[in-house]
């Protein structure tokens, strides 16, 4: 879900997704990966692996339903069981063919041809309808199998949102109606949230799709041993694209990065990630296993829950404790060697950052100057929440914590921290539990879209935001962008958002996105703490596999040999 190619393919990607003629002319010239499968599926090509192949992780999956949460945990595997419409070549962020084999954008419109001949799961044929109810379930609340807004993730309103309708001319035609112009609306449809249920099987399974997915992809799921913390998949005999290779994948949990190395070591894993600067030289240095690795385009933060807090709304507070905490020693000693300091929302591979913003100076001082102008010159105190297993952004939550509660201390800011498992912590942040929280991002689609409006919009119309107030409360109102865990709510950098969403001018959006990278720093909703490579142990017996930038991992390429 996060790291990166080479420059030129970012570019290239970027300008395709933020230009109106390139957008016009993506129809039918982004697809294609060398795969010219007409649907009847290759199974494992050559006959030379087979196996399974163990991928062990930091934490599990909270769902195997890419509609009912917002977890990478839970997308690595869902990648695995479904398939886009518009997919992300692998190892690249640039776009290709998916269950769509030509598409084109004409303003509002996008129009697609479906690939034919491909099977879901169930044996059922994929058709155009089958995009119609995926899309009718997640956003659509008036539809008859709309699982609730408890259940639907935040994911759908800010992926799908934009759209008016979908319909489907014939069985392998799609018309995409927005109700503007939006520049991501190719790169949304590549996202892991955009794939495609089968209809029957949400008519069937409801939200039992969560345990029990009905896909198009590689693999199938075989058993989810949640006890266990272990999902078994099975190869997908009549999957219609490349691969897959193995004929089983197994996704477990060792929450330990050290152990986790060692399991990838001894063999008993093949393929790790969530590694920190330690487990990162331990693969390194085994003959056994190599470690791969690559700038990613991510950020990892600290939010300060304003809804909550009265303390975090004001700037000063929120720029002292900025100061206040030591996150180049954090990058540097705790994070050492896999991640540099942040300044803003993206990092300097993604179109409109801004080179002119420095990250915050470590400044005790200062920081204690601001918290007295600010009327806290006695400090005050909160709650930390944070994940406890390993995430690529944030390698090391706990000692991070730890720091920031040291750091804090000395200007007199009292800080608890809470530890919780991933999922029971995403919901902890999603209800707007949390005082100030730790989390982070993978980019979706490498699109600045998808860390500026993903993260710290609202949601809520801008005349919907109290005069004078740079915050939201969440509790009134319906459609809140729970990613935004600031619940932050600055009109200035909302309309700019909202402004480059609406443009196919690249440069016009660049330099939207460089202006509201600035308001993002210098309101400082969040301690802009770094941005991570991203690394993955490998072990010698593997081939096939590579760094995606988003979306994957692509298992269906592994070999063992």
């Amino acid at each position: 879900m996060a790291s990166r190619d080479n420059a030129t393919n970012r570019r290239s990607f970027l300008k395709a997704a933020g230009g109106a003629a390139a957008a016009a002319a993506l129809a039918g010239c982004l697809g294609g990966d060398g795969n010219k499968n007409d649907g009847s599926g290759d199974g494992d090509g050559d006959g030379n692996s087979g196996g399974t192949l163990t991928y062990a992780r930091g934490d599990k999956s909270g769902s195997l339903d890419f509609q009912n949460t917002t977890s990478g945990e839970a997308a690595k595997v869902t990648n695995q069981i479904y398939n886009t419409l518009i997919a992300f070549k692998p190892g690249k962020t640039s776009l290709t063919e998916g269950l769509a084999t030509n598409w084109n954008v004409d303003g509002k419109t996008v129009t697609l041809d479906l690939r034919k001949n491909v099977k879901f799961h169930n044996g059922e044929k994929f058709t155009a309808s089958d995009f119609v109810a995926t899309y009718r379930r997640f956003v659509d609340e008036s539809y008859e199998h709309y699982p609730g807004k408890s259940y639907a993730s935040s994911y759908g309103p800010y992926t799908l949102g934009v759209i008016d309708n979908v319909k489907a001319p014939s069985d392998h035609k799609l018309k995409i109606t927005m109700s503007k112009k939006y520049a991501p609306i190719l790169p949304n449809l590549a996202m892991f949230v955009s794939a495609v249920h089968s209809e029957k099987a949400i008519k069937d399974k409801g939200k039992d799709l969560k345990s029990d997915p009905v896909g198009t992809g590689p693999f199938k799921l075989k058993k989810w041993d949640k006890s266990n913390n272990r999902v078994r998949l099975e190869k997908n005999s009549d999957y219609w694209g490349e691969g897959p290779h193995v004929d089983e994948v197994v996704f477990t949990v060792v929450g330990n990065n050290t152990s986790r190395a060692q399991t990838l070591i001894s063999g008993d894993a093949q393929i790790i990630d969530g590694l920190g600067a330690q487990s990162s030289q331990q693969v390194e240095k085994s003959g056994d296993t190599k470690l791969v690795s690559d700038a990613g385009i991510n950020v990892g933060y600290m939010a300060f829950n304003m809804s909550k807090v009265e303390a975090f709304r004001k700037k000063k507070v929120r720029k002292a404790i900025s100061h206040a905490i030591d996150t180049k020693g954090i990058v540097d000693t705790i994070f050492k060697g896999i991640a540099k300091q942040a300044s803003q929302p993206i990092p300097n591979s993604v179109m409109g950052y801004n080179d002119s913003l420095s990250p915050y100076e470590h400044n005790p001082e200062k920081a204690k100057k601001l918290l007295k102008e600010a009327g806290y010159a006695d400090g005050f105190s909160f709650e930390l929440a944070t994940f406890k297993n390993p995430r690529t952004y944030n390698p090391s939550p706990i000692q991070a914590a730890n720091t920031v509660k040291s750091n804090l201390k000395k200007v007199g800011i009292d800080v608890t921290i809470k530890q919780q498992a991933f999922d029971p912590f995403l919901s902890y942040t999603d209800s707007y539990k949390h005082d100030a929280c730790f989390l982070g991002w993978m980019t979706d689609n490498a699109d600045p879209d998808n860390f500026y409006y993903a993260l710290l919009h609202p949601g809520v119309s801008i005349d919907k935001v109290p005069s004078g107030q740079d915050w939201v409360d969440p509790s009134k109102h319906d459609n809140i962008n729970t990613l935004d865990a600031a619940a932050w709510a600055n009109t200035e950098y909302m309309k700019l958002v909202e402004d480059a969403q609406a443009t196919y001018d690249e440069a016009t959006r660049k330099e939207k996105y460089k202006k509201a990278g600035k308001i993002a720093h210098d309101e400082a909703p969040w301690v802009f703490m770094d941005h991570a490579k991203d690394l993955r142990g490998v072990h010698k017996n593997v081939s096939g596999f590579e760094l995606a930038p988003i979306s994957g991992p692509f298992l269906r390429l592994v070999k063992i040999n």
